[in-house]
């Protein structure tokens, strides 16, 4: 009986509002415009350069023969046994100190708060870093790195002598 008393009148004038809003309201649906004409074009590359030609194969073999082979830097680097120094990056090496034993040259290299002493010759870096030179400031170094072309090339680098900050 409560449910009856609610469905009255009330809902009479809403029905009656929807109805009128219904009516106000127009949708406006903008017109498709007309599809562009397909027009084919004809094929005019048939003609031209064909990629697997035999001869321009056989061009580029020559080619890639006729250059020196860069193996030769980076073949020994790969057979030889790693140190272990060259699993860290030389950007988280700090040179800290020089001295000379029997008159060789040996360089203080801290790494994650460890020391080491390395000599010219030993390895550093991930880059196939060989220590060439060592003096009281600096020691240089060899890499072996890929250029843009993927051509192995030497390149020289040094880590110089972090002083502490006070």
């Amino acid at each position: 009986m409560l449910l009856s008393g609610c469905w009255g009148a009330e809902q009479k004038d809403l029905q009656q509002w929807m109805v009128e809003e219904r009516t106000k309201v127009r949708p406006t649906v903008p017109p498709l415009t007309e599809p562009k004409k397909f027009t084919p074009q004809a094929y005019t590359e048939g003609a031209a350069f064909e990629p697997f030609n035999s001869q321009k194969l056989t061009q580029a073999l020559r080619r890639d023969s006729a250059q020196p082979s860069t193996s030769g830097l980076i073949g020994p680097e790969l057979t030889r046994r790693k140190e272990a120094l060259e699993s860290f990056p030389l950007d988280a090496m700090a040179m800290v100190g020089s001295m000379s034993r029997n008159g060789q040259p040996i360089a203080l290299v801290r790494v994650d708060k460890l020391l080491y002493q390395v000599r010219v010759g030993n390895y550093l870096g991930l880059n196939y870093g060989r220590i060439t030179r060592i003096n009281e400031t600096e020691l240089g170094l060899r890499e072996i790195v890929q250029d843009a072309a993927g051509e192995w090339i030497e390149r020289v680098a040094t880590l110089e002598l972090q002083e502490r900050s006070k």
